[in-house]
């Protein structure tokens, strides 16, 4: 009886003890598990062209007149030596030599007392960079700076020129440049008229968020001399082009015109009185005044058949471009490289420049073109289009062009 109640006592003291661990610990917010410590996330480092930029210091400058490698670099420790080793490493990737002034270039130091360089950066453009790393081993690479899209639209009427509207508009000049590429064979931008009006749908393109040019145009609308021309940029077979609403190509046989001209001085005229000559005359081509060495472009892929001095016709060019069409190119001052008969020119490749050779008045570009073997009116050629919107390529052009058609409400 004894050792009974001698048990029990026991039992009842171990269960008090118990209880009153677990009423201690709960009470103090204690787990009997092992604390877990929460992993916090240290701020990300800032890279600048692969280095911490709270590490380093950067200096940015431009490319001064005659300024070499060794100017950039010996200042900031850098012996001849090394200097003599990037510049023999970077000769198969960008070479030094081809450094030019005002470029813009960073050199990337150590922070420290001494501003030892370990890197050079520079700028071939807005976008592409060459990278000279020097901080250990000898390496050099191309590089090129990520580029964000931001579609935009402009609108405009024409009051004067194409160029002001956009401008005055906001929009970036060279737009104006691209727009008259994509319209070069339907659209004679010299002769635009006030109240002719446009609607583009374009990129413009950013880098680190500051503006660095216009990217492609998406989509455009232009309305000239009573026609509304559209443009839908599309590739196919890996070649971009602009085609209609219809899937025609915009791209001509020709170039509507061969060259930048301030004004016709003289139309076709089968009876036209010769300024110097002071009797009737046939003028079978159009004169393009233009200033002595403008540029003249062959306005088709062909054939060179003539390019020698003509008598009256000065230093003289002759285009065959196929079984149908010949051109001519009258009053040269000079031939474009490589000019001569038997080469085969590219539409808008250089064949000569304006001058005032022969029996001329001034400097002027008499341009002619032969159909059959007759002589015809320049001005109102129309050139065949060329290849448009392949079958298999179709469902998917329309499918595609249709939001942009919503866009400028066509």
């Amino acid at each position: 009886m004894l050792l009974f109640k001698s048990l029990q006592q026991n039992r009842s003291n171990f269960v008090y003890i118990m209880c009153f661990y677990a009423v201690l610990f709960t009470s103090c917010g204690e787990s009997l598990e092992p604390t877990k410590t929460k992993n916090v996330e240290e701020p990300a480092k800032k890279l600048i062209y692969g280095y911490d930029a709270e590490s380093v210091d950067i200096i940015k400058s431009t490319i001064k007149q005659n300024q070499s490698l060794s100017d950039l670099l010996y200042p900031y420790h850098i012996s001849y030596q090394k200097i003599n080793k990037i510049a023999n490493a970077a000769k198969p990737v960008y070479d030094v030599r081809k450094l030019a002034a005002g470029q813009e270039y960073e050199i990337i130091c150590t922070k420290d007392s001494t501003h030892k360089a370990k890197c050079l950066i520079y700028h071939l453009n807005a976008i592409d960079y060459a990278v000279y790393n020097f901080d250990d081993s000898v390496t050099v690479k191309m590089d090129k700076f990520k580029v964000s899209k931001v579609e935009k639209t402009a609108t405009g009427i024409i009051n004067s020129s194409l160029y002001k509207a956009l401008v005055d508009s906001g929009n970036s000049p060279k737009l104006a440049i691209e727009l008259s590429d994509v319209y070069a064979w339907q659209i004679d931008f010299f002769g635009i008229q006030k109240g002719d009006n446009f609607k583009i749908v374009f990129d413009n393109l950013y880098v680190n968020e500051e503006f660095i040019g216009v990217g492609d145009i998406k989509a455009a609308s232009f309305f000239h001399k009573d026609t509304t021309f559209n443009a839908f940029r599309f590739e196919q077979d890996s070649i971009v082009e602009f085609f209609d609403e219809k899937g025609k190509s915009l791209k001509k046989a020709f170039l509507k015109a061969p060259l930048s001209y301030r004004r016709i001085s003289s139309k076709f005229n089968p009876n036209r009185l010769h300024p110097i000559l002071k009797r009737r005359m046939p003028h079978l081509g159009v004169d393009y005044a233009a200033p002595r060495g403008t540029p003249v472009y062959s306005i088709g892929d062909g054939e060179i058949l003539k390019a020698n001095y003509a008598g009256a016709a000065g230093n003289y060019v002759k285009i065959k471009h196929n079984s149908i069409y010949t051109t001519g190119y009258l009053h040269l001052l000079k031939y474009g490289k490589g000019i001569k008969p038997g080469v085969r020119v590219k539409q808008g490749q250089l064949i000569g420049y304006v001058g005032s050779t022969g029996r001329s008045t001034g400097p002027h570009l008499d341009f002619r073109i032969w159909k059959n073997g007759k002589a015809i009116d320049p001005l109102k050629l129309k050139a065949p289009s060329a290849k448009p919107i392949d079958i298999e390529y179709k469902a998917l052009y329309f499918q595609k062009i249709e939001m942009y058609k919503k866009e400028m409400s066509i």
